[in-house]
């Protein structure tokens, strides 16, 4: 019922900056918020922030807060995660979800495929 593809990864140096976009494709009403996790080669994914679409109220975790601002253009159905001072350790495949807030965690339901990120040294 909700489609998630995500753009905007690449190769950057450290320092640099990074727009990741997620593109939804709704048929019902069922996600009330969006969120991106991450996961590196060998590591359990772990998420990095999350966006309630209708009050705009945000959350992020704790390695990534003051560097990374998740947003959202709802006319457009396309959320965002601008990612600026990033270091080599942000370095993985960030995933897009859709879902809800509960209790202040992001619950995820629905997923993209993914999009690389690479920070050099």
């Amino acid at each position: 019922q909700v489609q998630l593809v995500e753009s905007g990864g690449g190769l950057v140096q450290a320092g640099g900056s990074l727009r990741l976009s997620c593109a939804a494709s709704i048929r019902t009403s069922s996600s009330y918020a969006m969120g991106w996790f991450r996961q590196a080669p060998g590591k359990e994914r772990e998420f990095v922030a999350a966006i309630n679409l209708s009050s705009g109220n945000t959350y992020y975790a704790d390695s990534v807060k003051g560097r990374f601002t998740i947003s959202r253009d709802n006319a457009k159905n396309t959320g965002y995660l601008q990612m600026n001072s990033l270091k080599p350790e942000d370095t993985a495949v960030y995933y897009c979800a859709a879902g809800e807030i509960p209790r202040f965690v992001f619950r995820p339901r629905y997923w993209g495929q993914g999009t690389q990120v690479t920070v050099a040294s």
